[in-house]
C-alpha cells in the first residue's frame, strides 16, 4: 500500500433538516469518486488503512487519485450523522446513507476510564473540546477556551497564567488539579502544579482536550484530587505538513492606569513522516505583551485603629491589597499619648515596582517510530522559558523562568510505558513582597524609621495639629529620603536585593529541582475475555536542591532532598443486560515514604436507554499527599517563616503554639480598653488573656476525599439536542490547609508572662504551618449542559454550575479556601459557515460574587459578566483562516480573585496557515 501526503478535508455544507444524507460512490480505474447526493453538514472522508485524505471539487464532488489495491475501507464522519465505515471493492457502485445522530454521540475518550469509550458510556463525568470547537471558539487561545467549559472556573493570576479547577477549593497554585499533556504531568515540581502553559502544547498542535471535573485518584493518582484536564496533541503520522500561526492582538484600552499595549503571540508547526515507520514533528511558539495590572485598593487591615476613630485614608496601619511592606510583620503598636496606635510602614504598590512585560518562549521535538501498525515509540523533548506574574503565598515576578521536559513512550493497543523527566530552574526571578519591605528596609531601619514617626508624631500634636494630620505628617517626615521607582539609587537597591537569596534582607527567588516519572498499564482484556481488565503502575521521585531559602534539608545539610511515591492500580469492567449496563470497578495503592500506603476505589455503572439515554452512578475515594512545597517548604518572608507539615521540618512548633486569629483578636482588645476605657496597659493585657487559643493542630497527614456523583447524558429531538447533567456531594477527611500561628520566642516562661509576650510582636515567632483540618469538610454542587444544533449548522449551547461549601467546624485558624462562586453560566451560539467560508461564534460568560479566601488577601470577588466574540472567514485555495475577535469585548474591567490583577478587553487578528486545512 502506497502512502499519500493530504491530511483530513473538511467540508461546510448546509444542513438538510427531516431527510437522510444520501452519498454515491463509483470507481474508475484508479480514481475514486464520492459524490454527495444532499447536503451533509462539516464531512471528513478518508481511506481507514492508509489515512488518506480526499480533495474537494467546487460543486461537492470528492475525488481521490491514488493507486488503491481492494479491498479498502471507506471511513465518512459528520457532524449529526453516524460515521460511515464502508467497504469499497473493485466493482463498488453503489448509494450509501448516513444516518442522523448527535455530534457528540461518538466522541471518543480516554480520561475518565484511561482506554477508548464513548464519551455518552462514560463511567463519570467528562467533558471534550475537540480541533474544530477549538478552532471555532473566540478564546485567543486553546487554554483560554477552557474557561467555557462545562462546571469548570478559570483563576486569573496574569495574562500568561491562568490556573483552571472544578468542584471548588482553589488558588493560583492548584496543586489537587491535574494537567496532562498526552499522558505526561507537565506540573513544575517546586510549584507542584502547572504554570498554565507555558510549557504545554502549541495551539497548532492539539487534537482535543478533555476534561473530568471530580476526582481522578483512582487512576491518576496524586494531585488530582479535584480533576484533570488532558491535552492529546497531533501525531506527526497521522498530521504532517506545515503550520503557522500569528495573533496580534491589543490590551489595556480605556486603561487609566497604562497606554494600550500590543501583544503578539507566533507559532510554528511542522511535521514529516520520512518513511513508512519514521516521522518527527517540531513545535515553535513566542509569546510577548503586556500583563494585565494588580491594583487593587481595599484595606485588609481596616480596623486596626478603630478603637481611635482611625479609618479609611486616615488608618496608619493601611494595608491596601496590592500593596506590599506594610503588611503585619511591618506594623507595631506605638504608645503615645496616652494612645495605643498600629502603624505600619508605607510599602510600595505593586504597579510602581513590577515589570509588567511578559514573554514565553517555547519549543519541542518529537521523534516517532512505528515498528508496527500498532506499535509506536516516542521521544520528545520539551522547553519553555517565562517571563510572567505568578501568584502563590505572595506575588512573584518570574524572569528566566525554565521549565525543560524529556518524554520516552512506548505505546499499543494493549500496554502503555511511559518515563519522563522534568528539571525547572528559577532563574532570576523574585518576590514583589519581599522586594517592597526590603526596600523600605534598606532605606532606614524599622527601629530608626517607627522613632522617627513617634517623634513627628508627638511635635505635631504639642503644636495643636489634629490627629489624622499628625500621623500624616510623621509618615512624611519618617519617609524622608526613601527610594522612588524611576531614579538611579532605586534601581541600584533593586538589583541588589533581588540578588540576595533570603528574603529577610532580599527579595530572589533561586529554586532549582526536577522530577522523574514512570509508568505503565497493561489491558488483559484480550486474555481474560468474560471481563474487561486494565492494570497499571508509577513511581515518581522528587529531587531539590536546597537552596536555604526556600528549602533546606534538615536530614543531611546540603544534600537534595528526596521525595518519593510509588503505587499501582487495577480496573475492571463488565457489560450485562445486553450490554445496556456497564458496571466499572477501580482500586489504586499508592505508598509515600512518610505516610502509610493507601487504598483507593472506585465503583461505577452506566445504563444505556434505548441508545439514547444515558444514566451513571459513581462512589470514589480519593487522595492527595502533601505537594513538594507543602511537605518541605522552609521559608523566611517578613518575619514570618512558611514551614512544611512533616514532623521532620517544622518538629516543636505545633506543641507550643497559638493561633494568630486568636493573638489579634487579643491585641485588638487590648487596645480598645487602652484607648476607650482607659484601662492600664497590664490590667487590660491580664483581662483579655482568655482570647488567646491554643493551636489545636498537628503534623499533615494525607488528603481524602469520598466522592458521591449521579450523572445523566440524553438525546432528544432527532439526536439534534444533548442534555448533560450531574450533581456531586464531597466530603473530605485531613483536608490540607494552613494555619497562622505564633510561638513565644524564648521556650521557657510563667504562664502568666504569656499574654505579655503575646502583646508584644517583637518577642514573638511567628509560622505559617501546612496542617490538617480538625474536622470533616463538606461540599456539593451541579452542572447542566445543553447543545442544540438547529438551522444551518447554528449551534446554540449553554451550561449552568452550582458549587457550595459546608463546613461543620468553623473558625479554627484554618484557610479552606474554597474559592468558588456559587453559580457560574456560559452562554454561546454560532455557526462555522454563515456565509460561504465565514463563521461566527458568541460566548457569553456570568459568575457569581463569592468570598476569596489566601494568605496574601482575603475578601469579596464581585460578581462580573462578560461578552466574548470572533468572526471567522476561510481561504481554502491558500489554506488561510482569518479570525477576528475579542475577549470581554464590552472592556468592563473585573477581578477573579482578591490580590489578582484586573481584567480588560483583549482584540486580536489571527491568521493560520495550515496544510490540512
Amino acid at each position: 500500500m502506497v502512502y499519500f501526503y493530504r491530511g483530513l478535508c473538511s467540508l461546510f455544507l448546509f444542513i438538510s433538516f427531516g431527510s437522510l444524507a444520501q452519498t454515491q460512490v463509483t470507481l474508475s480505474g484508479n480514481v475514486l469518486d464520492y459524490t454527495t447526493q444532499k447536503p451533509i453538514p462539516f464531512a471528513s472522508i478518508r481511506l481507514k488503512e492508509t489515512r488518506v485524505g480526499v480533495s474537494t471539487s467546487a460543486k461537492g464532488n470528492f475525488v481521490l487519485k491514488a493507486v488503491i489495491e481492494f479491498p479498502v475501507t471507506l471511513l465518512v464522519s459528520s457532524v449529526g450523522y453516524q460515521t460511515l465505515e464502508q467497504i469499497i471493492t473493485a466493482e463498488t457502485n453503489q448509494v450509501f446513507y448516513l444516518n442522523p445522530q448527535s455530534v457528540l454521540a461518538n466522541e471518543v475518550v480516554i480520561s475518565a476510564s484511561r482506554r477508548e469509550e464513548r464519551r455518552l458510556e462514560s463511567p463519570i463525568t467528562i467533558e471534550q473540546l475537540d480541533a474544530k470547537a477549538l478552532r471555532e471558539s473566540p478564546a485567543p487561545t486553546f487554554f483560554d477556551a477552557l474557561e467555557s467549559v462545562k462546571g469548570l472556573q478559570m483563576t486569573t493570576a496574569s495574562l500568561g497564567f491562568k490556573v483552571p479547577n472544578t468542584r471548588g477549593f482553589t488558588n493560583p497554585t492548584n496543586v489537587r488539579f491535574l494537567q496532562l499533556v498526552d499522558g505526561v504531568d507537565n506540573q513544575a515540581p517546586v510549584i507542584g502544579a502547572s504554570i498554565a502553559n507555558a510549557v504545554g502544547p502549541t495551539e497548532l498542535d492539539v487534537e482535543r482536550l478533555e476534561v473530568i471535573p471530580g476526582t481522578a485518584s483512582a487512576l491518576y493518582g496524586i494531585n488530582s484530587l479535584n480533576g484533570l484536564v488532558s491535552f492529546f496533541t497531533k501525531n506527526p503520522f497521522d498530521f504532517q505538513g506545515l503550520s503557522v500561526y500569528q495573533r496580534t492582538g491589543l490590551n489595556h484600552l480605556n486603561d487609566s492606569q497604562t497606554k494600550p499595549h500590543v501583544l503578539s503571540e507566533t507559532a510554528l508547526r511542522y511535521a514529516k513522516v520520512i518513511h513508512s515507520k519514521l516521522a518527527f514533528k517540531v513545535n515553535l511558539a513566542y509569546f510577548k505583551g503586556f500583563d494585565w495590572i494588580a491594583n487593587q485598593q481595599q484595606d485588609l487591615n481596616p480596623k486596626a485603629n478603630a478603637s481611635v476613630n482611625l479609618l479609611g485614608d486616615q488608618n496608619p496601619a493601611l494595608d491596601p491589597v496590592s500593596s506590599y511592606g506594610n503588611e503585619s510583620s511591618n506594623r507595631r503598636t506605638l504608645s503615645l499619648n496616652g494612645k495605643n496606635y498600629v502603624v505600619a510602614r508605607t510599602g510600595y504598590y505593586e504597579k510602581d515596582i513590577t515589570d509588567y512585560q511578559l514573554q514565553n518562549l517555547k519549543a519541542d521535538l518529537a521523534l516517532h517510530y512505528r515498528f508496527t501498525d500498532k506499535l509506536e515509540a516516542s521521544y520528545q523533548y520539551k522547553i519553555g522559558q517565562l517571563d510572567n506574574v505568578y501568584q502563590r503565598t505572595n506575588r512573584f515576578k518570574l524572569n528566566d523562568y525554565r521549565i525543560s521536559q524529556q518524554v520516552l513512550q512506548l505505546k499499543s493497543p494493549v500496554f502503555q510505558l511511559r518515563t519522563y523527566y522534568t528539571r525547572e530552574v528559577s532563574g532570576k526571578s523574585y518576590n514583589i513582597r519581599s522586594l517592597a519591605e526590603n526596600l523600605d528596609k534598606q532605606f532606614k531601619s524599622d527601629n530608626t524609621w517607627f522613632k522617627d514617626y513617634s517623634t513627628r508624631f508627638l511635635n505635631s500634636q504639642q503644636q495643636g495639629i489634629s490627629l489624622p494630620e499628625s500621623h500624616q505628617l510623621a509618615r512624611s517626615f519618617a519617609d524622608q529620603g526613601r527610594f522612588q521607582p524611576g531614579t538611579v539609587r532605586y534601581d541600584s537597591a533593586v538589583a541588589q536585593i533581588t540578588n540576595i537569596n533570603n528574603w529577610d534582607m532580599g527579595a530572589a527567588l533561586r529554586t532549582k529541582a526536577s522530577l522523574f516519572h514512570a509508568e505503565g498499564q497493561y489491558d488483559f482484556t484480550s486474555a481474560v475475555k468474560w471481563v474487561n481488565l486494565l492494570v497499571g503502575f508509577d513511581y515518581r521521585l522528587y529531587s531539590v536542591f536546597p537552596d536555604g531559602n526556600y528549602f533546606i534539608n534538615p536530614v543531611e545539610s546540603g544534600e537534595n532532598v528526596l521525595y518519593r511515591k510509588g503505587g499501582g492500580f487495577a480496573q475492571l469492567s463488565k457489560k450485562l443486560l445486553n450490554d445496556n449496563l456497564q458496571l466499572n470497578v477501580a482500586l489504586r495503592y499508592d505508598k509515600n515514604e512518610y505516610f502509610k500506603g493507601i487504598f483507593n476505589p472506585r465503583f461505577s455503572a452506566v445504563y444505556n436507554l434505548q441508545q439514547k439515554h444515558f444514566w451513571r452512578i459513581s462512589y470514589q475515594n480519593g487522595y492527595r499527599f502533601p505537594s513538594l512545597f507543602e511537605a518541605f517548604s522552609n521559608v523566611n518572608s517578613g518575619g514570618v517563616k512558611r514551614v512544611g507539615g512533616l514532623r521532620l521540618m517544622s518538629n516543636g512548633i505545633f506543641e507550643d503554639s497559638y493561633i494568630r486569629s486568636s493573638i489579634d483578636a487579643f491585641q485588638a482588645a487590648v487596645n480598645q480598653d487602652v484607648n476607650q476605657k482607659s484601662v492600664p496597659l497590664a490590667q487590660a493585657i491580664t483581662n483579655r488573656a482568655s482570647l488567646l487559643k491554643k493551636s489545636p493542630y498537628d503534623y499533615i497527614q494525607p488528603e481524602r476525599i469520598n466522592s458521591l456523583e449521579l450523572g445523566y447524558k440524553g438525546l432528544y429531538w432527532n439526536d439534534r439536542l444533548l442534555v448533560d447533567g450531574d450533581f456531586y456531594f464531597n466530603f473530605y477527611n485531613h483536608f490540607i490547609a494552613q494555619v497562622e500561628v505564633n510561638q513565644i520566642s524564648r521556650r521557657t516562661v510563667t504562664p502568666d508572662s504569656i499574654p505579655f509576650y503575646f502583646y508584644d510582636k517583637s518577642k514573638q515567632d511567628r509560622y505559617r504551618l501546612w496542617t490538617n483540618s480538625s474536622g470533616t469538610v463538606y461540599n456539593y454542587g451541579s452542572s447542566l449542559g445543553v447543545k442544540y444544533n438547529f438551522w444551518r449548522q447554528f449551534t446554540f449551547s449553554g451550561n449552568l454550575s452550582y458549587a457550595k461549601l459546608y463546613r461543620k467546624k468553623f473558625n479554627d485558624g484554618l484557610e479552606e479556601a474554597f474559592n468558588t462562586p456559587q453559580w457560574i453560566s456560559n452562554v454561546s451560539l454560532g455557526n462555522p459557515k454563515i456565509f460561504k467560508n465565514v463563521g461566527f461564534q458568541v460566548n457569553w460568560h456570568w459568575q457569581d460574587a463569592f468570598l476569596w479566601q489566601s494568605s496574601l488577601g482575603t475578601g469579596p470577588v464581585p460578581a462580573y459578566h462578560n461578552l466574548d466574540a470572533q468572526v471567522s472567514f476561510r481561504v481554502p485555495q491558500l489554506k488561510l483562516q482569518w479570525k477576528v475577535g475579542g475577549t470581554n469585548i464590552l472592556n468592563q474591567y473585573y477581578n477573579q480573585m482578591v490580590a489578582g490583577p484586573s481584567i480588560g478587553g483583549l482584540y486580536y487578528v489571527s491568521v493560520v496557515f495550515d496544510e490540512l486545512l
